[in-house]
């Protein structure tokens, strides 16, 4: 039996060793903090995943909350004008329902079944030293830890990461209290909403230890007027700024969110880092290799929503090429190889995620403007958030961005 550790305990991480786990491996997973302490600690991330994700979590049997968790049936736009009007708002149906699982809930339960299902779970904050000795007892040492030393293993991949500093300031508030919006009370939709220059607000219902719950997220250009999180420590003062900016940039948003409050006092979270990719194959300093997992080795700007869907997806890409090795070695050359073939998923994500960053271009609003007056270009939008490499046939380029407008009866926009 191939053995096999797993460092970091996120979607990646337990995925993976569940997954690895169900297909007879022998699998230990270290997490520098237990079950309990995850769940009552503060919230993690703002994940919103669609239903690729969601089904490589369905094919392990690990859809533990879907009937509890809000559906998410479609995702909206919306444009601030300069005096906080509204010139710009659609929304676009999902073809698959979304869902959000408040990380706390989704990891402390996935580590429990883990250890109930007979794995090795080792509660330790890991370290080079400790991998430098495990990597001669294990056939494989993969590194799911995002943040802290580790990560220092992987090299940056200048080619593939044109950010060297963070491009937004974050800021997350989990409440209670939301109300519908009145357009659309029929159906739940992450809401995107967008402030020229300024930045966005994402609105997203999910599943938190408290139940049904709603995800407040300001993504704030660096320097500008949403970035003021730095240094707020006590969560009602996050809120209350998040408010603020709310009714300045976003009234529509405010309107329904006058009576919020956090869901617990772990409800908020602040921060920002570069978007970066970097190499997959960490090299101990006895001459041991690591493979690198999910956003160790891609983290985007969580501004297009991808993180824990390209998380599940590392996962399952993951599973099938350790699954085909057999009992063949974990090489350098096989690292690299099972690395390439989830970049072919990565890979577009990293393009849009990076192109949303950067100031719009003209066809790019035209689009956007065009999918308030055509149901299938906002729908169009939407699904991209499930599968990215859409993108690449409408999105990028003006020429296509055209030749898709004209296909679907777009009017043509006068000349200048």
């Amino acid at each position: 039996m191939r053995r096999i550790l797993i460092v970091g305990a996120g979607q990646s991480g337990l995925q993976l060793a569940l997954g690895l786990q169900s297909k007879g491996y022998e699998v230990t997973l270290m997490s520098n903090r237990t079950a309990d302490e995850i769940r009552s600690g503060r919230v993690m991330s703002t994940q919103c995943m669609f239903h690729t994700a969601l089904q490589h979590e369905r094919d392990l049997g690990l859809n533990f909350w879907e009937s509890q968790a809000p559906r998410i049936e479609g995702v909206g736009v919306s444009v601030a004008g300069p005096d906080a009007s509204r010139p710009v708002d659609w929304v676009g149906r999902l073809d698959g329902f979304a869902q959000s699982v408040d990380q706390r809930v989704k990891m402390a339960g996935w580590m429990e079944t883990f250890a109930q299902r007979g794995g090795q779970l080792v509660i330790h904050g890991a370290a080079v030293s400790d991998l430098d000795f495990f990597a001669r007892t294990y056939d494989l040492v993969m590194v799911a830890a995002g943040k802290g030393e580790l990560v220092s293993m992987f090299g940056r991949d200048a080619s593939r990461s044109p950010y060297t500093e963070p491009q937004r300031a974050l800021a997350v508030s989990y409440v209670h209290g939301l109300g519908p919006r009145p357009e659309h009370p029929d159906f739940d939709a992450v809401r995107c909403n967008l402030v020229p220059g300024v930045g966005e607000l994402f609105v997203m219902p999910t599943l938190t230890t408290s139940g049904r719950a709603d995800i407040l997220f300001w993504e704030g250009i660096p320097g500008g007027p949403l970035d003021v999180f730095q240094g707020v420590t006590d969560p009602g003062e996050h809120l209350s700024l998040t408010l603020e900016l709310m009714e300045r940039f976003t009234p529509w948003e405010y309107a329904r969110a006058t009576k919020v409050e956090l869901t617990d006092a772990g409800g908020t979270l602040a921060g920002r880092y570069a978007p970066t990719v970097r190499n997959p194959v960490g090299r101990l300093p006895g001459g041991g290799l690591v493979l690198g997992v999910a956003d160790v080795v891609v983290a985007n700007d969580p501004i297009t929503g991808q993180g824990s869907n390209s998380a599940s997806k590392c996962a399952a890409s993951y599973l099938a090429s350790i699954v085909e090795r057999g009992e063949e070695a974990f090489d350098e050359e096989w690292m690299r190889g099972a690395f390439e073939r989830y970049w072919a998923t990565a890979g577009p994500v990293v393009k849009w995620t990076n192109a949303m960053l950067g100031a719009p271009p003209e066809h790019v609003l035209q689009l956007i403007g065009a999918a308030s007056a055509l149901q299938p270009v906002a729908d169009r939008f939407a699904n991209g958030f499930d599968d990215p490499s859409d993108f690449e046939g409408f999105f990028f380029e003006e020429e296509k961005a055209a030749a898709y407008l004209a296909e679907v009866g777009a009017p043509t926009p006068p000349l200048p």
